[in-house]
């Protein structure tokens, strides 16, 4: 464990789906800390400054300077497992009342409510 925990916002770079390229983006982290002991992996949402378009799956974060993030974004239902080293930075850590509407979007996404 290189000390991320659920709730933090991080810089890591996402693949594009054509497999094309990388772009360097933010990210949440929302894997548990019980997740973390068993594994050196994270699983992370994808965060965009893509505010026009908030799909099942989104939540447009109203805490955005206190997660460490310059423009207004949503976390995005595009989930993804990386390994912790890949991560390059932590920007902050998302309010609590943006990490339950997170969790509670990314529920609804592939409808496990």
């Amino acid at each position: 464990m290189t000390g991320f925990r659920r709730g933090d916002v991080v810089l890591v770079g996402f693949i594009f789906s054509d497999e094309t390229g990388e772009r360097q983006r933010p990210a949440v982290i929302v894997s548990s800390d019980t997740y973390h002991r068993g594994h050196q992996k994270a699983i992370i949402a994808a965060i965009t400054g893509r505010t026009d378009r908030v799909l099942a799956g989104d939540h447009l974060i109203t805490g955005c300077q206190k997660a460490g993030l310059l423009f207004p974004s949503v976390a995005t239902g595009i989930i993804r497992t990386m390994k912790q080293g890949m991560i390059r930075k932590k920007l902050g850590a998302m309010p609590v009342s943006d990490m339950r509407a997170i969790e509670n979007s990314l529920r609804d996404a592939p409808g496990l409510s």
